[in-house]
């Protein structure tokens, strides 16, 4: 893996924190995680007016990543009902390099070198390092099982989206295709919130458009590195989404606990040299 997908990757991962702390502050998330998903559609549906189908071989890959898109949005959405965001995102963010590992293993035929899996294990350890006092304080049935089928989502659509752009012969046109196909994410939300959406401040649609777009550009440059690396490889990198997220909180929110912060992120760190050097 070469420093330059190793940058993408690191990038893709710092904009997907930034989203991730738009909803955080949110007060109605399930709301603002219709309006990413708007984000989405809006460039999505500009892209595909003007690009070329991406290659037959792939459209069964967009059709299968926008259902699991949709489990991945409605698991996310219920489990910010029963848990907070700092107990769900590091158990859901957790579980997913391992599990991708392991299906780009057994689908693909992908094996990484046993240096990168321990590199995939600090990485893992640093994420549930970085919100520890919250998830000792407990994490009830429902957000846990919520937070699990989140990671899950995350894991299929990981695997979906890299056999799919590798088929595809053009990852911008599979980028637009599966940005644009978030609008039955959009529209679902839209029905169940039409009572109160058209009373939000224009702030707050603001807020969650900018989150689709940032969102949207974070997963192409994800989409773009899957090109180049292992799958297993290119989601441990991308959860280091986690540790920008911690920092994002110390800095910006003041959420403090600088140290166990600073020690998830010696952690995940060094779970990203090693597996840059594996791999």
């Amino acid at each position: 893996m070469t420093p330059f997908v190793i940058a993408i990757i690191l990038s893709a991962a710092m904009l997907h924190a930034i989203w991730n702390a738009i909803v955080k502050t949110a007060t109605d998330r399930t709301t603002t995680l219709g309006l990413v998903a708007l984000g989405h559609v809006l460039p999505g549906a500009v892209m595909v007016a003007w690009l070329p189908l991406p290659a037959v071989s792939s459209l069964p890959y967009i059709g299968l990543s926008t259902v699991v898109h949709f489990g991945y949005f409605y698991m996310l959405g219920r489990a910010y009902q029963h848990g907070d965001l700092s107990v769900v995102y590091p158990i859901a963010r957790g579980i997913v390099p391992a599990l991708v590992s392991l299906w780009a293993m057994i689908f693909v035929g992908e094996m990484l070198p046993l240096q990168a899996w321990f590199g995939i294990v600090l990485i893992a350890v640093g994420i549930q390092l970085s919100s520890w006092k919250a998830l000792r304080s407990g994490v009830g049935r429902g957000a846990l099982w919520y937070a699990l089928g989140t990671g899950f989502c995350i894991s299929v659509y990981s695997l979906v989206d890299g056999v799919g752009v590798r088929l595809s012969g053009n990852t911008v046109s599979y980028w637009a295709w599966g940005a644009f196909l978030h609008i039955f994410v959009a529209v679902f939300v839209i029905l169940r919130k039409r009572e109160t959406l058209p009373g939000l401040p224009l702030r707050v649609w603001a807020l969650g458009i900018a989150g689709g777009l940032v969102s949207m550009c974070a997963y192409g440059l994800v989409l773009f590195a899957k090109n180049f690396a292992p799958l297993g490889a290119v989601s441990a990198l991308r959860e280091t989404s986690v540790i920008f997220a911690a920092l994002i909180g110390f800095l910006i929110l003041k959420e403090g606990n600088w140290k166990r912060r600073l020690g998830a992120a010696v952690l995940m760190a060094a779970g990203v040299a090693l597996i840059g050097m594996a791999v």
